[in-house]
């Protein structure tokens, strides 16, 4: 078993989006409990099946939930971090036409889904977006959320298929 790289009080940020698996008190399983990106403290180390080390961190900006989280989760609150829109499994729509070469491959206001959030490009945040049979690398910009909020003012959304 490894040795723990966080100590008690120590301030972490959460670099993946935590669903319940089924053990968190007053959730269902599947429900989001901590979105990437937050930062909280560390208030506990745990173990589980005797190899994997459990952080239990608090999330006092996050309505107070304490979270186990595990190493591979979290870094340091004051590491470099480069925050995004979207993340895996987010239905986002094109803001333009997207192409290779002059070829257009997808249409404005086509709807895809994040499959990949890839945070360690030069400059913009870039996604790897299922659109209908293609996948294409997308910087953030090219990018709006879904669902769209139509001209008469009423919501457009496909039921979530995570």
């Amino acid at each position: 078993m490894s040795r723990p790289i966080f100590a008690d009080g120590d301030a972490v940020r959460i670099i993946r989006t935590v669903r319940d698996d089924g053990t968190y008190p007053g959730a269902s399983r599947g429900d989001v409990l901590i979105r990437r990106g937050h930062v909280g403290y560390v208030c506990d180390i745990g173990v589980f099946l005797q190899d994997q080390i459990i952080y239990s961190v608090h999330f006092l900006e996050a309505g107070g939930r304490i979270i186990g989280c595990r190493g591979e989760e979290l870094i340091p609150a004051d590491a470099p971090w480069n925050p995004s829109r979207f993340e895996r499994g987010d239905r986002v729509r094109a803001r333009l036409a997207l192409g290779i070469q002059g070829q257009v491959l997808v249409k404005a206001d086509a709807q895809g889904m994040v499959l990949k959030v890839l945070r360690d490009t030069p400059g913009d945040v870039q996604y790897e977006v299922q659109f209908d049979a293609r996948l294409l690398q997308v910087p953030e910009s090219a990018l709006d959320e879904w669902p769209v909020t139509t001209d008469a003012g009423t919501m457009v959304q496909e039921p979530p298929t995570r």
